[in-house]
């Protein structure tokens, strides 16, 4: 194997490919990259089981071969050469040999036949979006997503296509995102729950342009497929919530606000909450909804704190106990500059909708207030 290519190039491709090394595992050969050669194209490589990736990029290839180098060590090495071309080939003591410019290091390179192959996946259905509008969806929900393991069909975002519109919905038990799209041409409908994991790292792949990404499912398995980028992944089993039954059709209270304004308080509010959101269900902060005013104040430990808002109200008032940091997480998701925020009870869900746009909506489960 002897190739030679820009350091733009191939750094770009290692960035994108290292988000499917394994990071803990008995197998060193999935902490490597596979490396291949094919004409003039340099395919690279990482399969960590549950996450694999390919990228291709034009090289001059002056040796057909393969091999597979350690990702963490290769990744660093070719961060840290100067920007030009870089001279890449598998020497006859099988190291892999690196020279740009001044610089020469020799890598241990394992067997590539030992690399498993990504799974081959028989696309059952299919979309097309801009990779702007998936980048989009999937910043509005991924927040949302469970940590909690025991409830592993959390721990994904549902994806589902129904009447031309995907809908990419995230729960963790005390909120859900919920974000919708209307697609521009006819497909199937069809579910698949997409890890967490898998979608961050799509997130980062994936670029805020005009440019297309096709999204394959099959039985177990999902495919996301760019001009020069294969991601592979597996599905997470179980039945999903019937997220649009637990949204709340009706309110109590409706709060219509500034959406800036209303994050700043949020972001004033938590410097005091800050100290006490892992033990949020003992220290809420809490929403006083009067006529035309809305109080948000905490009181622990470290101190209290209270801000007043003179903003549009309807219905009841109300007193209610909040996490502060799940209003804080929608509010940064939401691009409009209005909200509203529609309350039942103390003691049932509130939902948090842009004015002028119906694509997203969340949902907060409230905390209890001590007496």
């Amino acid at each position: 194997m002897n190739f030679t290519c820009e350091k733009n190039k191939i750094l770009k491709a290692i960035n994108s490919v290292v988000k499917g090394v394994a990071s803990k595992t008995t197998m060193p050969i999935l902490e490597g990259i596979l490396i291949q050669t094919n004409d003039n194209e340099i395919k690279l490589t990482t399969y960590d089981l549950e996450i694999g990736i390919e990228y291709i990029i034009e090289s001059e290839v002056a040796e057909q071969g393969s091999t597979v180098v350690n990702a963490i060590m290769f990744s660093e090495i070719i961060r840290k050469l100067p920007d030009t071309e870089i001279n890449f080939k598998i020497n006859e003591n099988n190291l892999l040999v690196i020279e740009c410019e001044g610089s020469l290091y020799k890598l241990a390179t394992m067997n590539p036949e030992e690399f498993p192959e990504l799974p081959r996946i028989d696309v059952e259905n299919s979309i097309e979006l801009e990779q702007k509008t998936l980048k989009n969806m999937i910043r509005k929900t991924i927040f949302a997503v469970s940590n909690e393991e025991n409830r592993p069909i959390f721990t994904g975002c549902l994806f589902e296509v129904v009447n031309n519109k995907i809908n990419v919905v995230a729960i963790d038990g005390f909120r859900l995102g919920w974000v919708s799209n209307f697609l521009n041409k006819e497909y199937s409908d069809f579910t698949a729950v997409i890890p967490g994991k898998t979608l961050n790292e799509v997130n980062k792949i994936v670029t805020d342009s005009f440019e297309m990404i096709k999204i394959g499912v099959a039985k177990n398995q999902a495919l996301f497929e760019m001009e020069n980028c294969k991601i592979v992944t597996r599905l997470l089993d179980g039945e999903f919530l019937n997220y649009s039954n637990v949204v709340p059709k009706t309110w109590e209270t409706r709060i219509r606000v500034n959406k800036s304004i209303f994050q700043n308080c949020f972001e004033r509010i938590s410097l005091i909450s800050a100290s006490s959101i892992e033990k949020e269900k003992k220290y809420p902060v809490k929403i006083d909804i009067d006529i035309g005013k809305v109080t948000i104040s905490c009181t622990n430990q470290t101190g209290d704190a209270k801000e007043e808002m003179f903003i549009a109200t309807e219905g009841k008032n109300l007193e209610i106990g909040v996490n502060p940091k799940y209003f804080l997480d929608a509010l940064k998701a939401i691009e409009d500059e209005e909200v509203f925020v529609d309350f039942g009870t103390s003691i049932s869900p509130c939902v948090i909708r842009p004015i002028d746009n119906e694509d997203y909506t969340y949902m907060i489960l409230p905390i209890r207030m001590k007496e």
